[in-house]
């Protein structure tokens, strides 16, 4: 796509974590680009970004980049570096890690640490993979986000998809569950504002009265963690009031009766007091969904984030086929597209390089990993596409074991952040409009390319070009280290996946974008077919017996709050969650001005009654605590936080909060119950007013 030889149009794609991969025209003059907009020709993009990717030029152009390498000069932590070339770094880095590798400990002591700075398919998992896996290095598991999610969907439906999001504005009726799409999936919003035009009803169920949940027909502020005995609970009257779909159930799932009885133990009445909703309004609700057809679920990620976050979302997922809600391409629930994609990841990372039996380190406690692992240690971390120092739980650990002199830590970064400040080597990273890459989605079916508009700035590199010379370095002659970033993104897409569109890496380029072999109005389950090994909708899954979990859909109950750990709530009796800011994106465009500005300063919500418990006044400054740490915040006193819940939007960067710290301060590195996923959502706190506060953020 271009216009002239001084001005062009770009074909590029958003990166960023989020379930939209909007489709973007970056205009490029005289070299540089000076506006990003989103492709109108894009079904789901339909022409228009986020508040935060819209200003995508202040990250590409922000004076805050890191353009060169650079070697650390001061005290880990300080963020005192001096510039250097990239031989010199790259040397350093290969030397080192050759030192590591035959030495007793052996390459298991050198772990990658990355997650979805970007979501690219080739400088998120290919170049790096290949590497690591070559070296012999620890593997990781990346669980931080969405693994429990994943697995609870996984032993239900049998993979990550679900109801097409461009059929939303068909629903009858739209439960908005554990999510927040205005600012986390802001392209689903008009096509749920268009289903209510045409007489939809919309329902959050969310602990917390969000930006999207104020605007819905009803708001159930459900207590953090009660989501799967809310679900049973509806399961309990759907069922004993036969307003089943007795066909679909029959010919489509398996472990009906087995889950007849199991729901015999939710009442509402008993489920009431686990969710804080009245057992009226559960019994409505759930005659509500069986009888609207069409009737969908969107799920998001937060409510997974506890102690039995993956069975909640199980739960939830066997509520379709109790009604029949996949037989409508509007109906069934939705959490992620991305197993649509069948994408060829073997390709990409090549895991059949791996030659030892290395261990796994979980990401969500790399705290712990750091500071107690001692067969081997870690001797050597390669961060890239995250920042663990603000978004890895337990900050407290987390950074002691950053600090570790005997640790050597490399950083490949745009930013220097709070992770890059604990560096021994420091890399330049290149952002989207600077890099070649290939996106799938999980809030879409629609592959896009990124073309790259502008030429790197200063000397920075893409993670597959790090990689690559990193692996000359190493002396790796495997022919898949000479692979370009298209032969990449060509291997990527040679999956033979039924769903995998027919297309080369060069029309994608061409055309940006490309959809999926699905039909125009696709129904995944309307027939069965589900991805399980039955084929059916699992109810009951052999699967999870085998793992030593319940086979049938449960209610776990977080580890702390006030029901679970009643001493513990003693000290500390308030749940808190940290749900995205509207400006930031986990701790992406946390650091730049005039997202600051937007958001302002640390606040936490509060509930009025929880507030003057506490002689607490809007504006006050607070301290939030736990046996874990403290952070502090400026109080809302709101009734958008339920009472007995306050509300820390997140995720601040901790050199730019006011005290160095922020909510990662307080939250725990315990797992999941599926997915071994962080459990950030399950968190009990005591708040402290510090009084009247005057400050704001620093920018």
């Amino acid at each position: 796509m271009s216009e002239s030889i001084d001005r062009r149009l770009v074909r590029a794609a958003c990166p960023h974590d989020c379930p939209d991969t909007c489709a973007m025209i970056v205009t490029v003059d005289q070299g540089e680009a000076t506006k990003v907009i989103g492709a109108a020709d894009h079904p789901t993009t339909d022409g228009f970004l986020c508040t935060k990717v819209n200003r995508y030029l202040e990250r590409t152009y922000s004076p805050q980049r890191v353009l060169y390498p650079m070697k650390r000069i001061g005290d880990k932590g300080k963020g005192l570096f001096a510039r250097i070339t990239w031989d010199e770094a790259l040397d350093t880095i290969a030397e080192k890690f050759r030192q590591i590798a035959v030495s007793p400990d052996g390459p298991q002591a050198i772990a990658p640490y990355s997650y979805a700075g970007t979501m690219g398919l080739l400088n998120g998992s290919s170049m790096d993979r290949r590497f690591f896996h070559k070296l012999g290095a620890s593997l990781l598991d990346r669980t931080i986000c969405a693994t429990a999610g994943a697995a609870g969907y996984k032993a239900t439906i049998g993979g990550s998809v679900g109801t097409d999001p461009e059929r939303f504005d068909e629903a009858g009726l739209i439960l908005i569950w554990g999510s927040n799409p205005i600012t986390s999936n802001v392209h689903l919003w008009p096509k749920i504002v268009e289903a209510r035009r045409r007489g939809a009803r919309v329902v959050a169920i969310d602990p917390y009265r969000s930006l999207t949940a104020e605007k819905c027909d009803e708001h159930l502020a459900i207590i953090p963690g009660a989501d799967a005995a809310l679900a049973l609970s509806m399961m309990h009257t759907i069922i004993g009031e036969n307003l089943i779909d007795r066909d679909y159930i029959d010919r489509y799932t398996l472990g009906f009766e087995a889950l007849t009885d199991r729901v015999h133990d939710y009442p509402p009445e008993r489920v009431s007091s686990l969710t804080g909703l009245p057992a009226e309004r559960i019994v409505e609700l759930a005659r509500e969904y069986a009888r609207i057809r069409p009737a969908v679920i969107r799920l998001n990620y937060g409510l997974q984030r506890h102690a039995g976050g993956g069975m909640a979302v199980r739960t939830i997922a066997c509520l379709p086929a109790l009604v029949g809600a996949w037989r409508d391409p509007a109906g069934g629930v939705l959490l992620s597209t991305s197993g649509a994609f069948g994408i060829n990841t073997a390709g990409l990372e090549r895991p059949d390089l791996i030659w030892n039996q290395p261990r796994t380190i979980n990401m969500s406690a790399i705290g712990d990993a750091l500071l107690e692992l001692n067969d081997p240690p870690i001797r050597a971390l390669f961060v890239y596409n995250s920042n663990p120092v603000a978004v890895a739980p337990d900050s407290r650990r987390v950074i002691e074991g950053f600090k570790r002199e005997d640790l050597f830590t490399v950083v490949h970064e745009i930013f220097q952040t709070d992770t890059a400040d604990y560096a021994d080597i420091l890399l330049p990273a290149t952002t989207q409009l600077e890099q070649f890459d290939l996106h799938k989605a999980y809030g879409h079916l629609y592959l896009i390319a990124n073309n790259p508009a502008i030429d790197p700035l200063g000397e920075s590199k893409p993670n597959t070009e790090v990689f690559r010379l990193l692996a000359q370095r190493m002396g790796f002659d495997d022919d898949c280290f000479g692979d370009t970033d298209e032969e990449i993104a060509a291997q990527a897409l040679q999956s033979g996946h039924k769903w995998m569109p027919e297309t080369t890496i060069q029309e994608l380029r061409d055309r940006g974008w490309v959809r999926l072999n699905v039909p125009e109005r696709f129904a995944p389950f309307a027939e069965g077919n589900f991805l399980t090994p039955s084929g059916k909708c699992e109810f009951y899954s052999e699967s999870l017996l085998r793992e030593g979990h319940d086979p049938l859909p449960t209610y776990i109950p977080p580890r702390e709050s006030v029901q679970s750990a009643p001493e513990l709530a003693e000290r500390f009796p308030l749940a808190l969650i940290t749900p995205p800011a509207h400006n930031f994106l986990n701790s992406s465009f946390a650091n730049l001005p005039s997202f600051i500005r937007a958001e302002k300063e640390p606040r936490l919500d509060i509930h009025p009654q929880d507030a003057e418990k506490r002689g607490i006044s809007d504006g006050d400054e607070v301290k939030i605590y736990n046996a874990r740490g403290e952070f502090s915040a400026v109080a809302r006193v709101t009734d958008k936080a339920r009472p007995g819940v306050v509300v820390a939007l997140s995720i601040w960067w901790k050199k730019l909060s006011p005290d160095g710290r922020n909510a990662n301060e307080v939250t725990s590195q315990e797992l999941t119950d599926l997915g071994r996923a962080a459990t950030f959502y399950d968190v009990l706190v005591e708040v402290q007013g510090l009084g009247k506060s005057g400050r704001i953020a620093a920018t």
